[in-house]
């Protein structure tokens, strides 16, 4: 009875081992054939996909083969699709399913990501049907060239952070020659109040452009500077003086208050501090000029934040801790917003501000250096 036991112990041992040996081999043959059908049927993926997302995302596109190949309709129009400068990828292929052009926006999304076209989708306006499947879709945005890209200025950026955006913009201009026609303008044709031996920091106007992409680099600096001096105009914001300063000095400020803070109802009230303060002859101490004269750092950016008590004595124009008054020119390009703060600062007698501790963002205004002392977090 004990050898039949032993044998039949044996017996299923090896059966077990053989189930084992089994459901590995069918789990090797998977994780091969996976990848190897989806590149038959869709081509080579991304090289920089690990073997992990290789096989994911092969297993996504062929689940979804039929939608990927498949076109939505069998007669349509043209449809108009716009991608802006920093769309993500989400948002790209929202865009095409609101369109119409697609009928499964996370199978072409996976379609994208698995040929490694998600990072490599120009800004611009482009012209599809729905009568081309996904993948014929996908192509076309791959080899399209773009005669115009859309392209966006954020408030507050400093021009070399504009120069860095062209690089992955389709608009061929480098960095360097955007950079060398804005810090010497001389041959655009300039408002009034932009002194003709001064860079044009601080009037590139933030906002959204369609940009041909062979433009020079002056006619592209021109066209920044052009539509700031037209939304001046619309917005009736340009005044020759403004509680002592005047319009060059105006936007000085403003491009300071941009950087202080990114919410527009205080703004008013942030400008009458630092009016406060240039009329007792006090220093303005504001961090975004100490950010401004540090420059890029690899691990901080252009905007070291926050800055620590040895980057207040950086030696500095521009460090308005170590200068009294305005520095010489704007340190990042304002909006509207900033702009009408700057003209239209709200009446107090606060001479100073904090960032408040519930982490809003917005911040708490003092009249003495011992609320200001009081106000801080604990």
């Amino acid at each position: 009875m004990q050898s039949r036991n032993r044998i039949s112990g044996v017996t299923h041992s090896a059966t077990v081992v053989l189930l084992l040996i089994m459901v590995a081999l069918a789990g090797l043959i998977i994780w091969l054939a996976v990848p190897f059908f989806a590149n038959s049927v869709f081509g080579t993926p991304n090289i920089n996909l690990s073997s992990l997302q290789k096989w994911e995302y092969s297993a996504q596109v062929l689940f979804h083969r039929n939608e990927l190949l498949s076109s939505k309709c069998s007669v349509g129009e043209p449809l108009p699709v716009t991608i802006k400068l920093g769309d993500s990828i989400y948002t790209i292929t929202g865009k095409f399913a609101a369109a119409g052009l697609i009928e499964d926006q996370d199978a072409f999304r996976n379609y994208l990501i698995y040929k490694g076209l998600d990072a490599n989708i120009r800004a611009g306006s482009y012209t599809l049907s729905c009568t081309e499947s996904p993948v014929t879709i996908a192509g076309e945005i791959e080899n399209h060239y773009l005669e115009s890209v859309v392209f966006d200025i954020l408030p507050g950026w400093r021009a070399e952070e504009i120069a860095a955006a062209l690089a992955t913009s389709g608009i061929e201009v480098t960095a360097n020659d955007f950079l060398a026609v804005v810090k010497n303008p001389t041959d655009l044709q300039l408002p009034g109040y932009i002194p003709q031996d001064q860079s044009v920091e601080g009037f590139l106007f933030p906002g959204e452009y369609t940009i041909d992409r062979k433009i020079s680099a002056r006619d592209l600096v021109q066209m920044f500077v052009t539509r700031f001096d037209q939304e001046m105009t619309s917005a009736g914001l340009y005044k020759e003086n403004t509680n002592g300063l005047n319009f060059y000095q105006t936007i000085i400020l403003a491009s300071i208050i941009q950087r202080e803070t990114y919410v527009d109802s205080e703004r008013p009230m942030i400008a009458s501090v630092f009016y406060n303060r240039l009329g007792i002859g006090m220093k303005l101490e504001t961090d975004p000029t100490v950010q401004y004269a540090l420059g890029y750092s690899a691990q901080f950016g252009w905007w070291k934040s926050p800055v620590d008590e040895n980057d207040l004595s950086v030696q500095s124009d521009y460090n308005t801790y170590l200068i009294t008054g305005l520095p010489p020119a704007p340190i990042s390009n304002p909006d509207l917003s900033a702009i009408r703060a700057a003209e239209n600062p709200d009446k107090s007698d606060f001479l100073y501000f904090r960032a408040k501790c519930d982490n809003s963002g917005t911040h708490i205004f003092a009249q003495t250096l011992q609320e200001q002392i009081a106000n801080a977090c604990r």
